[in-house]
């Protein structure tokens, strides 16, 4: 059966894109973060922990839906997505192949265990899917595994309450493993963490809530599951409800534990906090990267 070997977090910063594509993501500002994204780069290439596909959690940002159309959760089931025009022209990165066959799969497990799913069979992806694709693979000519978007309404209120993502991620991790083909699946939950875009607050960051997110998102997640949405707003910002995005992926692990492989955070990216970590449900074995954790902060 397929299963579900490792989550991943990553921030989507769409500044690290332009970084990348602009060639100062070597730079003295963007140098340090990138630096702490090379242990995870480096794990994923270590024999079995290439997954053959990726779920990846994200929020698109107006690119495919806009204010007539706000699924609170859809999932992707085209064959291909491209990248999406956000105002400057598509990112110059791989076009995103899918899985049509397991998307279908998980979407029909999850409507049958009610939650209301909207089905993509055609949607562009923007950097909100396509940053953590680059942070963690690079350059490449062509995406090394298949993708599965999955995108979560966090901009329009109201969004998904943390407790409705975890139990949204434990029905993933249920679908996945009925679907009868021998496939490496991993998670990532993307967004976050502690940031504010506009008014009075514009450029919050909360390391305090950051990392004791993180490692209640690791020891606690009963106490995440039941966080409101104001308490992520007032300390968080009003775009630190991206975070529920993690729990998706969390909610995927399983509720046996998890093992921390690694974590980066890192403050100021931008204007916003960035976090990423390497988690795997307990068991499973694999080998840490060579730094278990970097906190530049």
């Amino acid at each position: 059966m397929a299963r579900i070997t490792a989550g991943i977090t990553s921030s989507h910063i769409p500044a690290l894109g332009a970084a990348i594509q602009t060639g100062t993501s070597g730079n003295d500002y963007w140098g340090p973060v990138f630096k702490g994204y090379e242990p995870i780069k480096e794990w994923i290439q270590q024999p079995g922990n290439m997954p053959d596909v990726v779920i990846l959690v994200y929020n698109d940002h107006a690119s495919a839906f806009d204010m007539n159309i706000i699924p609170t959760f859809a999932i992707g089931c085209a064959e291909t997505f491209k990248s999406a025009d956000e105002g400057w022209g598509p990112r110059p990165v791989p076009d995103v192949v899918g899985d049509p066959d397991l998307a279908w799969h998980i979407a029909q497990s999850l409507i049958l265990d009610e939650f209301d799913m909207t089905i993509m069979n055609q949607m562009d992806v923007d950097h909100g899917c396509t940053v953590p694709l680059s942070m963690i693979f690079g350059e490449p000519d062509k995406w090394p595994c298949k993708v599965i978007p999955f995108p979560v309404n966090v901009v329009t209120y109201p969004p998904p309450s943390g407790n409705r993502c975890y139990s949204l991620g434990e029905s993933i991790r249920a679908a996945v493993e009925s679907y009868p083909e021998d496939l490496n699946v991993q998670v990532w939950g993307t967004g976050g963490m502690s940031h504010q875009l506009q008014g009075p607050r514009a450029g919050l960051i909360n390391k305090d809530f950051d990392l004791a997110f993180i490692r209640d998102l690791i020891e606690d997640p009963e106490r995440l599951r039941k966080m409101p949405h104001i308490e992520y707003l007032r300390e968080a910002g009003s775009e630190g409800i991206e975070l529920v995005m993690w729990l998706i992926m969390r909610g995927a692990l399983g509720d046996k534990g998890v093992e921390e492989l690694y974590r980066f955070y890192h403050i100021p990216a931008s204007n916003t906090a960035l976090g990423a970590l390497i988690l795997q449900p307990e068991g499973i074995g694999a080998a840490p990267p060579s730094v278990r954790e970097q906190v530049d902060a």
